[in-house]
């Protein structure tokens, strides 16, 4: 029991690190901030993700947000981080190698389980 919630746990971390880095990737590029810091509106992003990940019910069987059944950003926060994946998406491969093969690697396990099913 302790061992799988080590590894729900070590999965919210990841997530929040993951998206944690698009935002300040996202900020940096389009509204000019220095590396490693957020204006108000992508701190706030930051914030509100890392709070949704961390009181997350479906961490356990889910691989990412978007691929989620339930939906529990509010519409204007969806539309916000669609805003931050389009734009840090294709920069993360530069920027944070490891964390967009990562993702990747998630994202195909996840589509070959449903082709499976």
């Amino acid at each position: 029991m302790k061992t799988e919630t080590k590894k729900i746990q070590d999965k919210r971390k990841k997530e929040v690190e993951t998206v944690s880095s698009m935002i300040e990737i996202y900020c940096h590029g389009s509204h000019g901030t220095k590396r490693g810091e957020l204006c108000g509106q992508c701190e706030k992003l930051k914030e509100y993700t890392t709070a949704r990940t961390m009181h997350c019910p479906f961490m356990e069987t889910k691989t990412f947000c978007s691929a989620c059944k339930v939906h529990c950003y509010s519409k204007e926060m969806q539309e916000e981080i669609r805003k931050v994946m389009r734009y840090a998406g294709p920069r993360m491969l530069f920027v944070h190698p490891v964390l967009a093969i990562r993702h990747v690697k998630v994202t195909l396990q996840n589509k070959r389980k449903q082709a499976d099913s």
